[in-house]
């Protein structure tokens, strides 16, 4: 028998509501929607009275975000799904700190997935604090810090350590400062959207560099750069105008 998962949705658009109800009773076993809000003042209340399970959460209400209802309930032991709109700067930021979310109009095979994470897990995530700190940073334009999900959890990097990424099929090194080093089990792609309006710029299909530190750049059909860490990096051909026009513009300051 599958176990019951007190679930909460808070959301402004109350069609938004009703179809994420419908496909939880349609294809998620066990689910059980206790109520609904459509503010953050409803939501606090709502969470502190249900004391729920899960809650599906959008981020953008009208009488404030998402994470005001997180930080303003008395009651904590609940896990979080959060629901967002298409926007590329919120999306960016949720992919920074590693936070789980479902993207409008949310299709049943996200949904399955975010309700089988609750059900491994069953627990509030482990760093969620710190993992709010980073997404609402990088929304406001302070990011400082990625989360990186690892084997046993995840951990936190301070942008200025890493020196560059390395991608090995679907996984991602980072090489950061003092030598250390941290593998991924994500594609570098994911990456290069969340660092691209920083100090970073992509100049191979396998590597994305952090500018600060680059040592030389040696010209050629492509030219390469070395790193302070002594390694050597081709800049491919079609990655080079991009590359060389990222470095002027860290040059300016």
């Amino acid at each position: 028998m599958t176990d019951v998962i007190n679930t909460v949705l808070i959301d402004d658009e109350n069609d938004s509501i009703i179809i994420l109800e419908k496909s939880l009773a349609k294809y998620c076993e066990g689910v059980v929607v206790a109520g609904s809000a459509g503010s953050v003042a409803a939501g606090v209340k709502l969470i502190d009275n249900l004391r729920p399970d899960l809650v599906f959460l959008d981020i953008s209400m009208p009488d404030g975000e998402g994470f005001e209802v997180l930080e303003r309930t008395e009651f904590k032991d609940f896990s979080v799904v959060f629901i967002t709109a298409y926007n590329e700067f919120a999306i960016k930021a949720f992919k920074t700190s590693a936070l789980h979310y479902l993207l409008k109009p949310i299709n049943s095979s996200d949904l399955i997935e975010a309700v089988n994470r609750y059900r491994n897990f069953k627990k509030t995530d482990e760093g969620f604090d710190e993992k709010i700190k980073v997404m609402t940073d990088t929304l406001n334009g302070k990011q400082q810090k990625i989360i990186l999900p690892t084997a046993d959890g995840f951990t936190v990097v301070e942008l200025d350590n890493i020196i560059h990424c390395e991608s090995f099929n679907n996984y991602t090194t980072f090489h950061l400062k003092e030598g250390k080093k941290l593998m991924v089990s994500k594609p570098i792609n994911n990456y290069e959207d969340i660092l691209s309006d920083l100090q970073f710029v992509r100049i191979h299909r396998s590597h994305i560099i952090n500018i600060k530190y680059i040592n030389r750049y040696v010209k050629g059909r492509g030219g390469y750069v070395i790193m302070e860490n002594g390694v050597s990096i081709d800049v491919s051909e079609g990655k080079k105008k991009d590359f060389l026009q990222k470095l002027s513009e860290y040059a300016r300051g």
